[in-house]
C-alpha cells in the first residue's frame, strides 16, 4: 500500500486527498479465512498515519491492529512498516482505514476473507460479487475543518455529500456522475456492504429489490429479507440480490439516519442498477427515501439480527460472566479558554474522557514504561443519575488515560448506556481485538432487575461494532482470550475526538500461544 496524495473532482471542486495506490476507496483486500496477510504500507502522504484492519481479531498480533497511539507509532512521512496478522476463524467482509485524525475521510477499502477452499457458503451460492462502499465527501480539507472546529469549541461542519464507491451522484448545481450497479438477469448478486462514514448511520434501498442478510462484520446471520438495510459507521452488511425484476433502470438510495435536531448531512446519494440490454434512456424506476429519523425502522432492523449458530457456526455465547460492566457514554462540556464561548464539546465513557498518549499504550505495557496510562477505569458510572431524564447540574468530565484490566480468558459484559447530557444520540461502539454478542437491547435507562431476563443468550448476533440506540443502552458479551491492549470507541469520528474512547488490557496467560508476542524490528516509533 503506497499512501499517495492526489488532485481530485467531485461535486464540481478540486482538492488534494491522501489515497492508497491513488484510488478512492482504496483497493479491495481479498484473502482467505487461514491466510496469513503481509502488507508494507508507505507513507507518501504529508500526515502520520496508521492503517486499521477493522474486525480483524489480530489473534496474537496485537502490534498489527493500527490505531495510533494505542498499539503503535504512526507511520512518519517518508517511512513504512509491514503489517502481518492471520485471518482466524473468520470469513466474510470487513474493511480497512487509517486510524489517526480524520485521515480515514479518503483512506478505506474494504476486507474481503473468502471461506477455505472447499468449504461453501452457508447459504445459496452467489454467481457474482458486488463491494459497495458508503461514505461521505467534503468539498474542503477535512483535517483543516476538524482543527477549526477543535479551535472554536464547536460541532466541524458537516459533510457535503456522502458518496456510494466514490460518486457521489448528481447534486443541485452539479451533474456529479454517479456509480452504476450493473446486473444480469436472473443472475444472483453478493453485496458487501461497508459504511466508512466518517460520521453519519446510512441507510441503503435498491428500488424495486429486496436484499436478503446472510453476513455481518464477517459473522454469518440467519438470512432474513428486508427492503432498507440500515448500517452504522464501521458495520458491513452482506446481502444476497436477486436481479429478477423487468429489464430497467433502478435507482439506489444512501441517504442519513438521526433521529434528533442536531446539524447532519442530510444529503441523499444516488446510483442506480441497471440490467443488461436495458436501451439508452429508459425510465427509472424510483424509491421512497426513509424519513431521516425513520427510529422503527433501525429497530426493526436490528431485531432481525441474529447469529446463524449452526453446528459448524456456532454461537458461542459467554453465560456466566467475571467481569459485569455498566458503561455510560454521551457528551458534556468542559472549560477551554482559547475557545469562542470559553468551552468545548466533549464525549466520554463513564465521565472519562481519554486522553491520548504521546506513546503507544502497548509498547509502554510491554516495555513496562510508567507514567503512561493508570488501570483504574471505572467499572461503573462515578456518579448514577436519570441517564435518559433531566442532565445533572455539572456536566463537565474527567480527563485521563485510563485502562480497565481483564485477566485472561475473563468472560466480560459491558451495558452501554446512552445519556440524555446536551443530547442523546446514537453511538455506533467498535471494540478491537474481539467480536462480542449483542446480547440486549432497549431504550430508557437499562433495569439491572428486569432487562438481562430479557436477554437473548441463544443465538445473539456477533459483531464488532454495534449501535447504542438513542435514549437508549445495548448489552455485550465476550471472552478476553487476546493478550494485549484494546481500543473500545465510538465509530462516529468527532466522538472519537472529544474522547469516547477507552482501552482494555488483557493479562497473558500461561501457554506460549497465550502470550502477547515481542513486537516487530520495524514497528514505528514516536
Amino acid at each position: 500500500m503506497q499512501v499517495v496524495l492526489k488532485n481530485t473532482t467531485k461535486l464540481c471542486s478540486s482538492k488534494v486527498i491522501p489515497t492508497v495506490n491513488g484510488k478512492f476507496p482504496g483497493p479491495t483486500l481479498y484473502a482467505r479465512e487461514g491466510d496469513t496477510v503481509i502488507v508494507r504500507v508507505t507513507n507518501h502522504g504529508n500526515h502520520n498515519l496508521t492503517i486499521h484492519w477493522h474486525g480483524v481479531k489480530q489473534l496474537g498480533t496485537g502490534w498489527a491492529d493500527g490505531p495510533a497511539y494505542i498499539t503503535q507509532c504512526p507511520i512518519q512521512p517518508g517511512q513504512n512498516f509491514i503489517y502481518k496478522f492471520t485471518l482466524t476463524g473468520q470469513r466474510g467482509t470487513l474493511l480497512w482505514h487509517a486510524h489517526h485524525l480524520w485521515l480515514r475521510a479518503t483512506l478505506h477499502g474494504a476486507i474481503v476473507i473468502l471461506p477455505k477452499l472447499g468449504t461453501p457458503y452457508p447459504f445459496p451460492t452467489p454467481q457474482e460479487e458486488r463491494i459497495i462502499i458508503l461514505s461521505e465527501w467534503w468539498k474542503s480539507d477535512v483535517e483543516a475543518v476538524i482543527d477549526e472546529a477543535t479551535q472554536s469549541g464547536f460541532p466541524p461542519n458537516v459533510s457535503d455529500a456522502h458518496t456510494i464507491n466514490g460518486h457521489p451522484g448528481p447534486v443541485p448545481g452539479c451533474s456529479s456522475q454517479g456509480f452504476t450497479l450493473h446486473v444480469e438477469s436472473g443472475k444472483t448478486y453478493l453485496l458487501r456492504i461497508i459504511n466508512a462514514a466518517l460520521n453519519d448511520d446510512l441507510f441503503f434501498k435498491i428500488a424495486g429489490h429486496n436484499l436478503t442478510v446472510v453476513e455481518v462484520d464477517a459473522s454469518y446471520t440467519k438470512p432474513f429479507q428486508t427492503d432498507t438495510i440500515y448500517i452504522s459507521p464501521g458495520q458491513t452488511t452482506t446481502a444476497l440480490l436477486e436481479a429478477n425484476k423487468d429489464i430497467g433502470k433502478y435507482l439506489i438510495s444512501v441517504s442519513p439516519f438521526m433521529d434528533i435536531p442536531i446539524g447532519i448531512d442530510n444529503f441523499t446519494s444516488i446510483a442506480t442498477l441497471r440490467y443488461k440490454y436495458t436501451p439508452p434512456n429508459p425510465t427509472t424506476f424510483l424509491t421512497s427515501i426513509p424519513p431521516q429519523n425513520a427510529t422503527p425502522l433501525t429497530h426493526t432492523f436490528i431485531d432481525s439480527l441474529r447469529s446463524l449458530n449452526s453446528k459448524q457456526y456456532p454461537a458461542n455465547v459467554p453465560l456466566t460472566i467475571d467481569h459485569s460492566l455498566f458503561f455510560t457514554v454521551g457528551v458534556g462540556i468542559n472549560p477551554c479558554d482559547t475557545c469562542v464561548n470559553g468551552s468545548k464539546l466533549v464525549a466520554s465513557v463513564n465521565n472519562v474522557s481519554f486522553v491520548m498518549p504521546t506513546i503507544a499504550l502497548l509498547q509502554a505495557y510491554y516495555y513496562r514504561i510508567k507514567g503512561v496510562y493508570t488501570l483504574d477505569f471505572p467499572a461503573n458510572p462515578p456518579n448514577s443519575f436519570n441517564y435518559t431524564g433531566t442532565p445533572p447540574v455539572n456536566v463537565q468530565t474527567t480527563n485521563g488515560t485510563r485502562l480497565y484490566r481483564l485477566g485472561y480468558n475473563s468472560t466480560v459484559q459491558i451495558v452501554l448506556q446512552d445519556t440524555a447530557i446536551i443530547l442523546p444520540e446514537s453511538h455506533p461502539t467498535h471494540l478491537h481485538g474481539s467480536n462480542f454478542f449483542v446480547v440486549g437491547t432497549g431504550l430508557g435507562n437499562f433495569d439491572p432487575d428486569k432487562d438481562p431476563k430479557t436477554f437473548n443468550l441463544i443465538d445473539p448476533v456477533e459483531r464488532n461494532t454495534v449501535p447504542v440506540p438513542t435514549g437508549g443502552w445495548t448489552a455485550i458479551r465476550f471472552r478476553a482470550d487476546n493478550p494485549g491492549i484494546w481500543f473500545m470507541h465510538c465509530h462516529i469520528e468527532l466522538h472519537t475526538t472529544w474522547g469516547l474512547k477507552m482501552a482494555f488490557l488483557v493479562d497473558n496467560g500461561e501457554g506460549p500461544n497465550e502470550c502477547l508476542q515481542p513486537p516487530p524490528s520495524d514497528l514505528p516509533t514516536c
